[in-house]
């Protein structure tokens, strides 16, 4: 179904406020963001974006509505998963807990230009080419399989991403953070602090997720408004629930496994959908089955001998300028 282009404009500009709120109002001091304050800003978004569903539903239907609950519930929980990835980035270059909101904030902002351009061009191709829905299907079956037998928790190495390596190679970088300065300015020459370097850690991070979340969102629906708003609203609620969730993520070792099921069934519906049609109240309650089993039997069953989480960086820079 087509979308004017007057919804495409009001959503995004809908959404700039909202952002521009956020860094500008909401957290124009860098501060360390606690459990409580967290918690607060997961309820808002979530809240945001089931008032929005509700919208879809009034303006567009049940079958839309649906669509935009199951891709928004997919892309959630993916998302949870990969938060434990930051963790791990902003350990490794000993983040400082007062500046990892600004820098969620900007990755969040080029994770959202980037998932625009992959669901353009994939509702695209897979309208032009229908065989294309059937490679995205068997990608996410295998996708599946793969993280089912991944251990979720390799290291992070920055100096195997070639991102990071072309800046560090052109462009000298400091050793140590400068507030939440991403440049900063030594005898004349222009440095790149830490945080930058953080930054696009992020941000190539977010676009690797990209690939397994955008064709599984594609599998639900066809409609560009409705795979682009869920991502959106997924993405917009990630800060929050990155610092609300931090601590306690790794108790939930198997929704590893529940996330891999998910992406198998869904690659599965895609692959399987010219013939048998699947109800989207189906699909959605298999997704919420599947998430739910996966977390109660997290608490059933904890991680014996589990290694200790290693949370955000809570100590602050004594040097920071």
């Amino acid at each position: 179904m087509k979308t004017d282009i007057i919804f495409w404009i009001g959503f995004n500009a809908f959404v700039l406020i909202l952002l521009a709120l956020d860094l500008f109002v909401f957290h124009r001091k860098s501060h360390v963001v606690k459990i409580k304050e967290a918690l607060l800003w997961s309820a808002f978004w979530i809240a945001l974006s089931l008032a929005f569903n509700v919208g879809i539903y009034y303006w567009r239907g049940s079958t839309p509505a649906l669509e935009f609950l199951t891709a928004y519930l997919i892309e959630k929980s993916l998302s949870v998963d990969n938060l434990f990835v930051f963790i791990l980035i902003f350990n490794f270059f000993k983040v400082p807990s007062s500046v990892q909101h600004k820098i969620l904030f900007w990755g969040v902002l080029g994770a959202l230009f980037f998932r625009a351009v992959f669901i353009l061009v994939g509702v695209t191709l897979i309208a032009k080419f229908h065989f294309i829905i059937y490679i995205l299907g068997g990608f996410l079956v295998f996708t599946g399989i793969k993280m089912a037998f991944s251990s979720g928790d390799d290291d992070i190495d920055p100096e195997a991403n070639p991102v990071v390596k072309f800046v560090s190679r052109y462009m000298p970088v400091t050793n140590r953070h400068y507030g939440d300065k991403f440049f900063v300015k030594i005898d004349k020459t222009i440095f790149a602090t830490p945080l930058f370097l953080v930054l696009i850690m992020v941000e190539t991070t977010d676009i690797v997720f990209a690939a397994d979340s955008i064709p599984a969102i594609l599998a639900i629906s066809k409609d560009p408004f409705i795979v682009y708003t869920s991502n959106v609203f997924a993405l917009l609620g990630l800060r929050a629930l990155y610092f609300a969730l931090a601590g306690i993520m790794q108790l939930f070792h198997y929704l590893h496994y529940g996330l891999s099921l998910i992406l198998v069934f869904i690659g599965l519906k895609l692959v399987l959908s010219d013939v048998i049609h699947l109800d989207m109240r189906i699909a959605l309650g298999v997704v919420a089955f599947i998430l739910a089993i996966s977390v109660i039997l997290s608490l059933l069953f904890p991680k014996k001998d589990a290694p200790a989480v290693p949370l955000p960086n809570q100590e602050e820079d004594s040097t920071q300028a």
